[in-house]
């Protein structure tokens, strides 16, 4: 009978040590202000969620789990869960990232010597005779009977072909997918295990899932709500890429 008992409370302490809990808190920047569509991730599960217009967040994770909160344009902030974290909200500031501003070539200014400032600002006569003969080539139409099909050769058929996008539209697919990866940064789809040469495969993989995009592509414009709904999208699709093994 003691035997049981102590099995029956042993079974007891086992279930609510590994128990499962959920972490709450609340997101702010360095201002003060509630920080919306922050990406909060638990390294150990995997697990993701975006913290609420008011900056709240709720995730699956237990004492020892260490969480990741990563936004654009803010330093990533890595947080280990605590007994504390478990019984009250945790609190997070994210700090704005210091942007680097590119070097900045600064050409030669005028010296007031006449022959020296001539050679530096005014093209030789050749070179600007050179550049005009360029422009009227350029501008010529080509004969339509250099480019017809020799007799005997092939002719591909014509018809209405493959487009990234629609010819009217200012931005392609190429053109959404470079700007969303400089606007999040590499970081933000590495810290979601996503390997940096399968990042531009990863954004075509959400934008075949259904991510609507006509008006950017059709404008050239993506706002940061935009960005947001991309992200939101992201973590739809994530659970089903798996980055393929490289055969050894």
């Amino acid at each position: 009978m003691k035997f049981k008992l102590l099995l029956f409370l042993s079974l007891i302490f086992f279930i609510h040590s590994n128990a499962q809990n959920y972490i709450f808190g609340k997101i702010v920047a360095e201002s003060g202000a509630e920080m919306q569509d922050v990406t909060v991730v638990n390294i150990r599960t995997d697990d993701m969620v975006l913290s609420n217009g008011d900056g709240h967040f709720m995730i699956s994770g237990r004492v020892g789990d260490e969480l990741r909160f990563i936004k654009a344009g803010y330093d990533r902030v890595e947080k280990k869960v605590s007994q504390e974290n478990v019984q009250s909200p945790m609190n997070i500031s994210l700090i704005r990232s210091t942007i680097q501003i590119p070097e900045v070539e600064v050409k030669q200014g005028l010296t007031g010597n006449l022959k020296i400032d001539s050679r530096s600002y005014n093209k030789p006569k050749k070179v600007e005779k050179l550049l005009a003969d360029l422009g009227k080539y350029m501008s010529q139409k080509s004969d339509p009977r250099i480019l017809a099909a020799k007799p005997g050769e092939f002719v591909q058929p014509k018809g209405e072909g493959f487009m990234i996008g629609k010819a009217k539209n200012k931005w392609d697919d190429i053109d959404l997918t470079n700007y969303i990866r400089a606007s999040l940064g590499d970081d933000y789809f590495t810290n979601l295990k996503i390997e940096k040469p399968l990042i531009d495969h990863f954004i075509s993989y959400v934008f075949a899932g259904g991510f609507e995009r006509k008006k950017i592509l059709k404008y050239g414009f993506c706002s940061d709500a935009d960005l947001y709904r991309f992200q939101r999208f992201v973590l739809t699709r994530i659970p089903s890429y798996r980055t393929p093994q490289v055969q050894r």
